[in-house]
């Protein structure tokens, strides 16, 4: 799953907080983590569920991660300027408060047993996910010593891919289990979604009773440079590389169900536990990344990963059985240090234009609705082998960023 660093018109420095202990503030954020991940990988179940119980082809059922995702496009820059007028914390019950109200949309949307009602709830909780990233993502910077950021940063991540890996395991047993009925009644979706909403709103209502540490919300940084946001080309390149890497990391995980039961003709519930191995590998793969980004430039294990993703899908497209789906899933392994990775190297450099550039990135996690729905329209009238070219070429172009795109020339 995507995570922000920052976002537009948010700038952190720790205020009236002296002595004040960060434990709850962290315990609060590894929730809020793990629920972002969660929910978010939870569509993945979603698709193959929406794709049998409404008849639709893959691009219609990708609609699911679409109208999530097209989210981010819409609302980053417009909910950095919402926390910046409510503070991080508010920001946070706030989106808390949202996501929990899309998810008792899916109630109605059951009882109709409607595509569109679906789509418009998941549509309400992503602006409830956004909130929370724009929220939470720059509170962690400050929740203790300057030295230790990133290593706080890290082990929160680390939760979060937590629940990336829970989220198939339970779609798979709560709602994937029944999809038998599903083409009669979406029954199966609607208490694990209502359950959902009452969590949300539980930590929503915990979190506002919290004393937690008051950041100010204020842009601080100067920068004496006179060049404007977009002269930076590695900012320029890097917007392109956000879009290309998360459309490739989701629309590989939300067709690998179906890919999956295609190629060995098992059920989608059984199918959909290999899922949690895609997204539990990053898990792995940040672990390690950590360590090797320590000793090795960034750019060229960038390219490495993106070498390795674009062998792993020819050698599973080439394949079959266990080795077409194993090489598949060791896509996930590759995408670990790569969101991180870009968004680093495209703000390095930028100096005052940081917080709008980081605003920037932010929108372009919309390439997860775009790339899923063309691969899904690419399955839909060719075969898994072609479909599976949108994320190579999404790979081939973050190898360019890794090589040459990422040098700070200006524009």
């Amino acid at each position: 799953m995507p995570v922000v660093s920052s976002t537009n018109d948010l700038k952190t420095a720790p205020v009236n907080d002296s002595g004040q202990s960060y434990t709850p503030a962290l315990i609060s954020l590894a929730v809020l983590y793990f629920m972002m991940g969660f929910i978010t990988c939870l569509n993945d179940t979603l698709v193959p569920f929406f794709k049998k119980g409404f008849t639709l082809t893959y691009s219609q059922s990708s609609l699911v991660q679409f109208y999530f995702f097209l989210t981010y496009g819409i609302m980053s820059i417009p909910a950095g300027k919402i926390v910046t007028r409510t503070g991080y914390k508010k920001g946070m019950v706030l989106g808390f408060a949202i996501a929990a109200f899309g998810g008792l949309l899916f109630y109605p949307a059951s009882v109709f047993h409607q595509y569109t009602l679906f789509l418009a709830a998941l549509f309400v909780v992503a602006i409830g996910i956004v909130l929370l990233q724009v929220a939470a993502n720059p509170y962690i910077t400050v929740l203790g010593p300057s030295n230790t950021a990133s290593a706080r940063l890290a082990l929160i991540q680390g939760v979060g891919s937590a629940g990336t890996t829970v989220a198939p395991l339970f779609g798979a047993h709560f709602i994937l289990s029944r999809l038998a009925e599903s083409n009669a009644s979406s029954e199966a979706v609607r208490y694990p979604y209502l359950g959902i909403a009452a969590l949300l709103l539980v930590i929503a209502i915990i979190v506002s009773r919290l004393s937690l540490p008051v950041i100010s919300t204020t842009d601080t940084a100067t920068d004496s440079s006179n060049k404007g946001l977009f002269s930076f080309r590695q900012l320029n390149f890097g917007i392109i590389g956000i879009f290309m890497y998360v459309g490739a990391e989701v629309s590989v995980g939300t067709f690998l169900t179906n890919y999956i039961v295609d190629l060995l003709h098992i059920p989608e519930q059984e199918a959909n536990n290999y899922v949690a191995i895609y997204w539990g590998s990053m898990l792995v793969g940040r672990l390690i990344g950590a360590g090797l980004l320590r000793i090795l430039k960034p750019a060229m294990v960038l390219s490495t990963c993106a070498t390795a993703a674009i062998a792993l899908i020819a050698i599973s497209v080439s394949s079959t059985g266990l080795v077409a789906v194993y090489s598949m899933i060791g896509v996930g392994l590759c995408n670990a240090i790569m969101f991180a990775t870009i968004f680093s190297l495209s703000v390095h450099g930028v100096g005052k234009h940081t917080t709008a550039a980081s605003g920037l990135l932010s929108t372009a996690i919309c390439g997860g609705a775009v790339i899923s729905y063309l691969q899904g329209f690419m399955k839909d009238h060719y075969t898994w082998q072609v479909a599976f070219m949108i994320p190579v070429v999404c790979y081939l172009y973050i190898l360019f960023y890794g090589l040459n795109g990422h040098k700070p020339r200006t524009a």
